[in-house]
């Protein structure tokens, strides 16, 4: 790009900060008007419920308020090439996004899309679909040369589907094949595709890894969501009422880069809430299962004990780990429990707050922003606070 094109991209950031989700939600509204196909490849929950429109807004906005060195955007580009190898993006997908999205610029921008404008941010955009492409290819080229590993989507049996809870159904997927699975990091996600009558598209939808590595199955535990019209919840349903064992699921390859740090034997905290344990729980399990010497706090709040998924694994892991330690908040407890209402870190602030600890918080937004605030406000390094946000991320903390 020439100074004079970064200079033009670099002069529509206020224009981005006041009307990207305008420009966002035209542009995926031209795309799937155009190109339909591309409806089996997003999530179209996140599209109704304008969660991927946000997100892609603020991308949008930090390459272009970071133009003259996109560098600084490597953690942001790691984390939206995993979900896109996930979910089988490639480099052709990127011309067609491409195209509208210029397109959306020009419709939107009006009068005020000159030509050099529109050539600055094309250029802008083969540079930012240079480094994805690249990423992701490499990102795809690790998978690969994993024993058992794979790209794209893959046939899994579900050999096993238990209850959890009220809510909380986990699945053990083997592969279909017969042969091994792929190791994975605990705290990554697998990418699962069902075909949803209701919307007559295939959909894809990414769930934790709930258990330790293996090598012969992944389990997931997923919550049914309320309202089945919904497409947030249309998966999630179909699974827990339609999808038994010994039915095929498609997969695709673990990824994600909220995981476990193994090469310390710092303190970890676990901070989780609702279904937001499933990734942390498959790292209470690696650990656990080693039997080192790393203490452990888990603390994990839900409405009440019906709901309370892992309770009775986490009580076992307890039993047979003596540096786990654990503190339950339920909203609505019907009995007595050990702490009622939300998760409140500073009732137990001698058990969370301590020192060279390393902090993962899983769950809502809000419960994140707030946890992530107390540690910060007590002192804890951001660097050494992990967090994530199920589906597309909407805050901006520094991680």
């Amino acid at each position: 790009m020439t100074t004079e094109q970064k200079q033009l991209v670099t002069a529509t950031v206020p224009v981005l900060r006041e009307h990207g989700i305008l420009l966002t939600t035209h542009f995926y509204n031209r795309m799937f008007t155009h190109n339909p196909e591309l409806k089996h490849v997003f999530n179209m929950g996140n599209q109704q419920n304008g969660k991927q429109q946000t997100a892609l807004a603020m991308a949008v906005l930090a390459y272009a308020e970071h133009i003259d060195n996109p560098a600084v955007l490597m953690p942001v580009v790691d984390s939206i090439g995993h979900k896109h190898t996930s979910l089988d993006i490639r480099p052709e997908h990127y011309a067609i996004v491409g195209k509208h999205l210029l397109a959306s610029i020009s419709e939107i921008l009006g009068d005020a899309a000159t030509p050099k404008l529109l050539e600055a941010w094309a250029a802008a955009y083969q540079q930012l679909a240079a480094i994805m492409t690249g990423h992701e290819q490499s990102l795809y080229t690790k998978q690969i040369n994993k024993n058992a590993g794979w790209t794209g989507w893959k046939p899994f049996i579900v050999k096993q589907k238990i209850k959890e809870s009220s809510e909380i159904i986990s699945f053990y997927l083997y592969p279909a094949d017969g042969g091994d699975v792929a190791h994975f990091l605990p705290g990554q996600y697998i990418s699962l595709r069902l075909f949803l009558p209701e919307l007559n598209l295939l959909q894809p939808r990414q769930y934790s890894i709930s258990c330790a590595p293996n090598g012969k199955y992944y389990r997931i535990s997923v919550k049914r969501e309320a309202g089945a019209s919904h497409p947030d919840g249309l998966i999630s349903n179909r699974l827990h009422d339609h999808i038994q064992e010994g039915d095929v699921v498609e997969l695709s390859a673990p990824a994600g880069t909220f995981t476990l740090n193994e090469n310390t034997s710092r303190p970890k905290v676990f901070i989780s809430g609702g279904v937001g344990q499933t990734p942390l729980m498959a790292m209470l399990e690696e650990l656990t299962g080693k039997q080192t010497d790393t203490p452990i706090t888990w603390v994990h709040g839900c409405r009440n004990e019906a709901v309370h998924a892992f309770k009775d694994r986490l009580t076992q892991l307890a039993d047979a780990y003596s540096n786990l330690n654990h503190h339950i908040f339920y909203d609505q407890p019907e009995i007595q429990t050990q702490y009622t209402g939300w998760v409140d870190l500073s009732k137990i602030k001698a058990a969370v707050l301590q020192a060279d600890a390393d902090y993962y918080i899983c769950g809502p937004a809000p419960f994140i922003a707030k946890h992530y605030g107390f540690l910060v406000e007590n002192g804890v390094d951001t660097a050494s606070i992990h967090f994530e946000e199920f589906g597309p991320a909407s805050l901006q903390l520094n991680n």
